[in-house]
């Protein structure tokens, strides 16, 4: 077998703690970033995503020699789209050698330029990747191969180094975002993020693909309260509990785990390594920060503003983040009596679904005190691929109802959709397939759809829910003065389907609206 050297170029697959293996691409580091001390590390761009990682040496595998062995263990969709990217980049780049070596041969060279090698999947040995005009690592930094570092044998022998990355603090996960405006103001969390600054003067904080990385987030030290553990919040704390965040938790019901008659949403974060609260006062005057995430302005007011609330466990210091989805007054009022108390207040409400909050991939939308969104850089990147700062308090509350009003409205559209194809005797999966192959085409309308014809409405976002945060959007419409004739035509849909009781439904079942 041949030695292998890896070198900037190369392929790779790379490990970050407890997260499978990943594609990607040994580069060269920017020039002011310094390679961790300590252990023989490469700098590593994963495909897919836009996320780069300092990666040891133990951790990393060559692509082709492992190719199949990964795709065999590994079947996720996120992970086959950035073993795609991968190919795409392959081709890609044998396009360009076969357009070099036409100039070359074009302009009558006796010698001409070494093409680039693309390797087929039993090439053993990577350095052909290295693109020409990258300098090789060997020339300043000569390494052993990764078999003689491992002391392995073949390349199918080698074996990942076990000891999750998390617990190494040299090895943060750098995103580098595509921005080349300055993240000044966002300087304390600017070493492990970049941050893009828009003209609007809200910020995105570009966050992991959890699915791959989230593994080399450096958890906050800060003790993290939780309130409310639903669809949304159950997936939520998960993922702040996998990536090493102390976390207590509190729920307002007994709420049972899904097939489960015994055992209590609380009990089995608790088994996870959760604490335990006995009220919202009591999380809050134990933790430095504390989320809540209910189902309505009211349960947002009450679990504040009622006996044993979180009010009474503030403190000054203390953070408080409302991610629930209300209305803005409703933002607007706890902000007051929070910073009332000498607390810190930030609203963050999460666009996404059950299932993107268990896989860490919802979109936070933050809004108040920018202190305490920088304060849960890491809380965010465990949640979420992306977290967006618009500013004042109250701008979060508008953004996401505006948002969920286009959900809601579309929903009900696909719906009305199927029904008439069903009702002028076309096929519906045939409306499906063309719909799905064209500018419409998405997961959400593929999932949606699917799951109609199925007449599976299992819930990923409550449809009581969705048809609250139409009301709450047509109201903010009518105080602005704005009409929002669609969302009220929906709304009237979907209050026809809570009245088919489907409220605690998928969104989806609005389609029963339309069939009874």
């Amino acid at each position: 077998m041949a030695t292998v050297h890896l070198r900037i170029g190369d392929l790779v697959w790379g490990k970050l703690g407890r997260y499978p293996p990943w594609p990607g691409k040994v580069v060269s580091p920017p020039k002011d970033l310094k390679k961790p001390r300590g252990k023989k590390c490469h700098f590593v761009k994963f495909f897919g995503t836009e996320d780069h990682a300092w990666i040891k040496v133990e951790q990393l595998k060559p692509y082709h020699a492992h190719k199949e062995e990964m795709i065999k263990i590994n079947k996720g969709k996120r992970f086959q789209q950035a073993v795609d990217a991968v190919e795409d980049f392959l081709k890609k780049a044998k396009g360009k050698d076969q357009n070099s070596e036409a100039k070359g041969d074009s302009k009558g060279k006796k010698t001409p330029n070494k093409p680039l090698k693309i390797l087929e999947e039993d090439d053993e040995d990577l350095s052909a990747l290295k693109d020409p005009s990258e300098k090789d690592l060997t020339d300043s930094d000569p390494e052993p191969s990764l078999n003689e570092r491992l002391g392995a044998g073949p390349a199918s022998g080698l074996q990942w180094e076990s000891s999750p990355m998390k617990d190494d603090p040299h090895f943060h996960h750098f995103l580098l975002s595509q921005s080349e405006k300055p993240a000044s103001s966002m300087e304390p969390i600017s070493k492990r993020l970049k941050i893009i600054e828009e003209d609007t003067g809200s910020t995105s904080i570009q966050a992991a693909d959890s699915t791959a990385i989230n593994g080399s987030i450096t958890p906050t030290d800060k003790r993290i309260g939780f309130l409310g553990l639903g669809l949304m919040g159950s997936g939520i704390v998960s993922n702040l509990l996998k990536m090493g965040h102390v976390v207590t938790v509190w729920n307002r019901t007994a709420e049972k785990v899904p097939h489960c008659n015994t055992q209590s949403q609380c009990d089995l974060f608790v088994q996870e390594g959760a604490r335990l609260g006995r009220t919202p006062a009591e999380v809050a005057s134990m933790c430095d920060i504390t989320f809540s995430c209910v189902s309505d302005p009211k349960a947002a007011r009450d679990l504040v503003m009622g006996p044993s609330g979180v009010l009474q466990g503030i403190r000054p210091g203390k953070c408080y983040i409302e991610m629930s989805t209300v209305d803005p007054e409703t933002i607007t009022e706890l902000s007051q009596v929070i910073t009332s108390r000498g607390g810190r207040f930030l609203e963050a409400p999460v666009a996404g679904s059950q299932q993107l909050s268990n896989d860490g991939m919802l979109v936070i939308l933050a809004a108040g005190d920018r202190t305490v969104y920088e304060d849960c850089s890491s809380c965010f990147q465990a949640m979420g691929k992306t977290s967006f700062f618009l500013g004042e308090a109250g701008n979060a509350a508008r953004m996401m109802l505006i948002l969920n009003m286009v959900q809601g409205s579309f929903m009900a559209t696909i719906a009305e959709g199927l029904t008439l194809a069903q009702a002028t005797g076309q096929s519906q999966q045939t409306f499906l397939d063309i719909l799905s192959q064209g500018q419409m085409a998405s997961t959400f309308v593929d999932q949606k759809c699917q799951n109609i014809l199925q007449g599976n409405f299992k819930p990923d976002y409550y449809l009581k829910h969705i048809q609250k945060d139409l009301r709450l959007a047509i109201s903010m419409g009518d105080m602005a003065n704005h009409p929002t004739p669609m969302a009220a035509a929906a709304n009237e849909v979907y209050k026809r389907a809570k009245a088919l009781d489907q409220s605690d439904n998928d969104i989806s079942a609005v389609y029963r609206a339309y069939i009874h």
